[in-house]
């Protein structure tokens, strides 16, 4: 089961599933589906019946589920009697979770599996990038669906942490507020940021300092430094001192201070700091490089997996670097391949 159409498209070719059914692929003794996106989630607290369904009161809070129940969107309950179906058919006994591999991945996979009553075990594809080999060799080293039992635990308790938040604290503060304020872990600590920064812009008062520069010989300037401090705050000192120092022309260098310093190459992008630099360099809005970059991974197979906090690539994927490189038209691939040649190590995960 695939994270969405395309990527199942993609697996379901390399695989040799051809023949399309409603909701899936099929051929070759395989059965691939998609979830399209979350296509099970965490119920509202109208789901869960009175006291917590109706007019909201904060009699009501706090909301704190016993079980915690799960839904299908209207929009996607098509879709998840097809996957419910599949999966607990007595046709196929092997079950693949071939989600993005990620923490969110992981819990997309897992939602659905709960909601279907779903009992045969499964195996994970783990995989960052969707070009045909990898996917081969992602199916070739299939790992057992135990093996990321933690990862989904670490997903389902940051999707709860995210319902108590939100639903309380919304439910909290339109009640006080008497209109709707929505609330969320994300969103309100980063709406935060943004108006504190707003405020900060609107109450700045604009002020000068000044700076001592000495244009020595050779083109090499001093500039006035006292405890550190090179900023003189007013300009009747910063005169007061110029006139002081007019009359030296000439200098005594007293101290000279050599090192060698090691700048250590940048690490491979993440998505924030991708983000960060295509909005500097382009203008693109955060929301822009993330559709570029998932473009770039699911249409192009040009990078890997986009959605991902680390800066490092995994160890399986350290033979197919001098391939990628050969292929680079920049005048630093030779220096990197060379590099790898040479059995420079590189950084892991």
């Amino acid at each position: 089961m695939a994270e969405k159409p395309s990527v199942a498209r993609d697996i379901a070719r390399v695989l040799g599933a051809r023949r399309k059914g409603e909701g899936f692929l099929e051929g070759n003794g395989y059965v691939v589906t998609w979830a399209l996106g979350h296509l099970v989630q965490f119920a509202e607290p109208d789901d869960y019946g009175p006291p917590w369904k109706g007019r909201w009161a904060f009699s009501q809070l706090p909301m704190l589920p016993e079980q915690w129940k799960l839904k299908t969107g209207r929009s996607t309950y098509a879709q998840f009697q097809v996957v419910r179906k599949l999966l607990n058919d007595s046709v196929h006994d092997r079950i693949v979770c071939a989600t993005d591999a990620g923490r969110e991945g992981e819990h997309i996979f897992r939602l659905i599996y709960e909601q279907a009553h779903c009992r045969k075990p499964f195996e994970r594809l783990w995989i960052s990038s969707l070009t045909d080999q990898a996917i081969r060799q992602g199916f070739g080293q299939l790992q057992p669906g135990t093996a990321f039992n933690g990862l989904a635990q670490a997903a389902r308790a940051r999707a709860q942490a995210d319902w108590l938040v939100g639903m309380n604290l919304t439910r909290a503060y339109t009640v006080h507020n008497k209109v709707l304020c929505t609330i969320g872990r994300v969103q309100t600590p980063t709406l935060a940021m943004l108006a504190r920064r707003d405020e900060e812009i609107a109450n700045f008062v604009k002020s000068y300092f000044y700076e001592l520069v000495a244009q020595l010989a050779e083109g090499f300037a001093a500039k006035y430094s006292k405890d550190g401090q090179t900023r003189i705050d007013a300009k009747e000192e910063a005169e007061r001192l110029h006139r002081q120092l007019e009359p030296y022309k000439t200098g005594t260098v007293v101290k000279i201070e050599k090192k060698i310093v090691r700048h250590r190459p940048p690490a491979l992008y993440d998505l924030t700091n991708l983000q960060r630099d295509a909005n500097r360099r382009f203008g693109f809005t955060a929301a822009k490089v993330l559709e570029y970059a998932q473009t770039l991974y699911e249409t192009h197979k040009l990078i890997t997996y986009p959605r991902t906090e680390s800066r490092h690539i995994s160890e399986d994927m350290v033979g197919q670097l001098p391939g990628i490189l050969e292929r680079l038209e920049h005048e630093q691939a030779p220096v990197a391949l060379e590099r790898l040649r040479q059995g420079h190590r590189l950084s892991r995960a």
